[in-house]
């Protein structure tokens, strides 16, 4: 896996990140830092990634359970460390599963499977933060 990431200096500090699979993703910094707010932090991309990392590994274990799922989403609230490096400290996950008889069990296995074992993202920034997790289950 590979990741070029380019400053744009006419930006302020604006990157461009294009991955190994040729996707781009745009980053900048906060005013009082010398960005210009166009568009997410470097810090808030890893919580996008983790997010979207243990939310595939959700639907993808229920799916192969059988199970009719119809919708996941995730939303991350954070706190980091306030001195530098500010690494993040605190992480809740909250999932909102939607799908038609889903047993709450079925959820709640797939969510701790995910940052248990194949989340590689929630795993690694478990070494710098108590990450917890919740649900809410709604009827298709």
């Amino acid at each position: 896996m590979e990741c070029t990431i380019n400053w744009l200096p006419g930006t302020g500090m604006g990157f461009i990140a294009e991955t190994g699979s040729g996707h781009f993703i745009t980053m900048d910094g906060a005013p009082d830092g010398g960005g210009r707010n166009l568009a997410p932090r470097p810090m808030e991309t890893v919580l996008a990634g983790t997010g979207g990392c243990t939310a595939y590994d959700v639907v993808l274990i229920l799916q192969r359970g059988r199970h009719d799922v119809r919708g996941c989403t995730v939303k991350i609230q954070a706190e980091r460390a306030p001195k530098d490096p500010k690494v993040f400290t605190r992480i809740h996950m909250q999932f909102t599963v939607t799908g038609r008889g889903l047993p709450a069990s079925a959820v709640e296995r797939a969510i701790a499977m995910s940052h248990e074992k194949y989340c590689s993202a929630s795993i690694m920034l478990a070494k710098s933060a108590e990450i917890t997790t919740g649900f809410d289950l709604v009827e298709a």
